[in-house]
């Protein structure tokens, strides 16, 4: 819970005053920071002053100052939350096995319930399906992974959280963003009650940030509100207008099994790819071919996918390897596979054997 699928726009819990002229006085205060020059600010700066500079930027933005007080009066930062992101594990000189991931990530209950939400939004898919192109089962399997079908959605306080984050600065420029952006949702009408998420500012059924919800987040069922907390056709819209977003190509699978010739190097095919951020996240993946040049090196797809399509080949050993198309972008490889592999499982309970995905070729420049 909590990645990953990003952005800034959004809403901060609200912290009611206990008196007018305490709110009066707040307002005040806030009103004499200059609305320019707000950005670069000094790590270890007094929480206050800190939170004086994020208002002024929100009001140069355009965000109410009633809102602008209705969110950030009383706020304090939460060690909690500056433990858990320090407390992060650091970086893996190789990516983990993928079989224990995998294990991990594809219990039985969850695919279990996944099929029953599938059968139970039967009437609600295929329209969703038709306006975004994203197969069904796919926007069911990231809602599974991400907060297990709204079971686990967090109980931070977003923008204290956020707060919090910004005003730590190991990540300034993401997390004032966000607050802004939370700002930004509650002057747009979403009640400050529904402003809980995990530790990291993620929240609602698909665990997005506030920057991603103004984007991205849609209205499935047409009556006006983007609800990803509580309505299922608002939930599985956004997936779906996230993943258009991304680049998802309608009618290509998003990955194939594929079985490799005895003795084949996979070191002959490793990537040269190197991100600038998140160094490892090409480590697992080869050098993109088309289908037809993965064919004549004797790789060979089990399910039938187009000779023209760029794949590459997933997996450090033989036994790993499947020729797969150009993902989501997810925080892990790992991640995204195990989103996709539910995705058919789903899918084949009801005999269905397509899961689409975009296969445009990243840049070296995308983490």
């Amino acid at each position: 819970m909590g990645r990953p699928l990003c952005d800034t726009s959004g809403t901060m819990r609200r912290r009611f005053p206990l008196r007018l002229l305490r709110q009066g006085l707040t307002c005040a205060i806030l009103a004499l920071v200059p609305s320019s020059g707000l950005l670069a600010q000094p790590v270890g700066q007094d929480f206050n002053a800190y939170m004086q500079l994020v208002a002024a930027r929100a009001r140069q933005e355009g965000v109410r100052e009633a809102t602008i007080s209705q969110v950030l009066l009383n706020l304090t930062p939460n060690p909690r939350v500056i433990a858990l992101d320090t407390a992060q594990p650091g970086r893996q000189t190789a990516p983990p096995p993928i079989a224990p991931y995998l294990a991990q990530h594809l219990g039985a209950d969850l695919i279990a319930r996944a099929r029953s939400r599938y059968a139970a939004d039967a009437g609600t898919l295929p329209s969703i399906e038709r306006r975004f192109g994203v197969p069904g089962p796919i926007l069911l399997a990231i809602w599974g992974h991400e907060t297990n079908f709204g079971s686990y959605t967090g109980d931070f306080d977003l923008a204290r959280s956020l707060a919090t984050l910004a005003w730590e600065g190991r990540r300034r420029a993401l997390f004032e963003g966000e607050l802004v952006a939370l700002l930004k949702m509650v002057d747009s009408g979403v009640p400050q009650y529904r402003l809980k998420g995990s530790w990291a500012g993620a929240f609602g059924n698909p665990q997005f940030l506030p920057s991603v919800y103004l984007r991205l987040a849609a209205d499935g069922d047409g009556n006006g509100t983007r609800d990803i907390w509580s309505s299922d056709a608002d939930t599985l819209a956004s997936i779906a207008n996230y993943f258009r977003d991304a680049g998802w190509r309608p009618g290509e699978p998003w990955g194939v099994r594929a079985s490799v010739p005895d003795g084949f190097a996979v070191s002959s095919v490793q990537s040269a790819l190197l991100a600038p951020t998140c160094d490892r996240v090409h480590a697992r993946h080869s050098q993109w071919k088309t289908i037809a040049e993965w064919k004549r090196l004797g790789v060979a797809p089990q399910r039938y996918i187009g000779d023209q399509v760029l794949a590459l080949a997933n997996g450090k050993t033989q036994q790993e390897i499947a020729a797969a198309c150009d993902g989501v972008r997810a925080n892990h490889v790992g991640i995204a596979i195990a989103r996709h592999k539910r995705a058919g499982r789903i899918e084949e309970r009801d005999g269905k054997l397509y899961a689409t995905q975009s296969t445009q070729q990243p840049q070296p420049s995308v983490a």
